[in-house]
């Protein structure tokens, strides 16, 4: 049998059941794989080994009654460890969303999405390390330290999910749990070679999830291939009454084709998302990836989406603004630590500087501006239109083609501290993401090859409004005539 930790989620539930392995071997292979790797990657902010292992010794109790009565009636995930990017709350584990100003913080419940996952089974094994507040590309904005990517530890893992994406890259865990306001799952997937779901805007639950951008936030998964990030989808997703915006519907089936036909199927390619300044190599395997796609069956055809260019600009307008309030709440009263002063205003004032990082001021500093007495309507006004186009290029798109291919990013992975004094340079890291969040369409990442320097290059797909499963049936139908998504960094050589 394969090393415990190089199973897929599939391979590791039934080896559960037929009692190959056992959760508790499971569950101890992967932490003795981050204890052994961690000091190199810091993907980890919190661990809990003890209770990981507890909850393991009570699913092998269960499996091994359901085998004893040969019954199949359990819960699908029962004894399989993940980890959760820490802006999720699962109670009784910190929840420091990557910033001193919530540290110490133990939220009193847990977020929808990961209560559905532990009523589905798994063992939360720990929390990853995340872009303060999400807000980042590279999680090298961290209060707490830079995670590094796997298949290079002088580089980036990308981010804000850039933990998660290295945890499941170096097989410290079969899946992980991230968010995506402007790319956060799907870059940090590129980067570190695995597989990625930006899953429809209110298909998943935002409760229990430490807001950014309240009208771009979504939970996602990372794992190693489309067939395991649609496993935990799946049992993520629905309607949940907690959440304003959830949509009101049941969790998607998401079934996968038993072969790789995409015959019937159509996929645009759009003309702006190959732009001057992208590392050749990034377009050579996203354009070799369509063609892989084409010969399964797929129809490839060009198309436009003309206000792409606009983008990046409208994010860095509504994503501020939003976090510009969603922030108002850390004062230093209700969480985290407090800065000693007599005086209230002062005591917000010594509290919220010493404990929000550089890019955290400056994305509330530009949202503030944004929504001032008069500046609204000429910037938050005008982005929120230019929204709407956005959207509509691609509800126009979508009119003729199933799916839209497009590179993550423009690059592999960068070097840690290359963007330190650019912050321009590192929100064009997800010019090619950030169209997707604006419009809330689901985006599903993967990789599809390497650079020259033995980087992972990813693609990835994008659908109309609830398009999950034929995002999930193209990538998974690419995995199964390809195996990019099974290698894994060396790091043990």
């Amino acid at each position: 049998m394969a090393e415990p930790t190089d199973l897929s989620i599939a391979e590791a539930v039934q080896s559960l059941r037929s009692g190959e392995i056992s959760s508790r071997e499971l569950v101890a292979a992967c932490l003795a794989r981050i204890d052994r790797l961690e000091p190199r990657l810091h993907a980890f902010l919190a661990l809990a080994p003890e209770a990981a292992l507890q909850q393991a010794d009570r699913a092998d109790e269960r499996l091994a009654a359901a085998r004893r009565r040969s019954s199949t009636d359990l819960p699908p995930l029962l004894g399989l460890p993940v980890a959760v990017k820490d802006v999720l709350c699962v109670q009784g584990m910190p929840a420091t969303s990557g910033s001193a100003i919530l540290k110490g913080f133990l939220p009193p419940y847990t977020a929808t999405t990961v209560a559905r996952l532990l009523q589905a089974g798994v063992i939360v094994i720990g929390k990853t390390n995340t872009d303060e507040f999400a807000m980042g590309s590279s999680t090298e904005n961290s209060a707490y330290g830079v995670t590094h990517n796997p298949w290079d530890t002088g580089r980036v893992p990308g981010g804000s999910s850039g933990g998660s994406a290295a945890a499941v890259a170096a097989r410290m865990v079969p899946a992980a749990l991230g968010t995506d306001t402007g790319g956060s799952v799907r870059q940090p997937a590129s980067f570190c070679g695995v597989t990625g779901i930006k899953p429809t805007y209110g298909l998943n639950s935002r409760y229990g999830l430490v807001a950014y951008g309240s009208s771009l936030d979504s939970v996602g998964v990372l794992a190693r291939g489309a067939a395991d990030a649609a496993a935990l989808l799946r049992l993520m997703a629905g309607y949940d009454p907690a959440d304003a915006t959830s949509l009101d519907l049941p969790a998607p089936k998401l079934p996968l084709p038993p072969d790789p036909d995409l015959t019937g199927l159509k996929i645009g390619v759009p003309e702006e998302y190959f732009i001057q300044g992208i590392q050749p190599e990034v377009e050579e395997r996203v354009r070799g990836a369509v063609i892989q796609l084409s010969e399964l069956g797929a129809e490839v055809r060009t198309i436009s989406l003309p206000h792409t260019e606009y983008a990046l600009p409208v994010y860095y307008l509504i994503a501020p603004a939003e976090a510009s309030a969603n922030l108002a709440r850390y004062d230093g009263v209700r969480f985290g630590p407090r800065a000693a002063s007599e005086d209230g205003i002062d005591m917000f004032r010594k509290t919220r500087g010493a404990g929000f990082g550089a890019e955290v001021k400056r994305r509330i500093m530009l949202g503030t501006y944004a929504l001032s007495a008069g500046y609204y309507d000429a910037y938050y006004g005008q982005a929120q239109k230019a929204r709407t186009l956005i959207r509509r290029d691609f509800e126009a798109a979508f009119e003729t083609v199933d799916a839209i291919a497009a590179p993550v990013a423009p690059t592999t992975a960068f070097r840690i501290g290359q963007h330190g004094d650019d912050p321009l340079a590192m929100y064009l890291e997800d010019v090619f993401t950030l169209p997707a969040n604006l419009a809330g369409i689901p985006g599903l990442a993967f990789p599809v090859g390497f650079d020259g320097q033995g980087l992972p290059v990813g693609m990835q797909l994008m659908g109309p409004a609830l398009g999950e499963e034929r995002l999930f049936r193209m990538a998974h139908a690419y995995q199964m005539v390809t195996d990019w998504h099974l290698r894994a960094p060396r790091l043990d050589e």
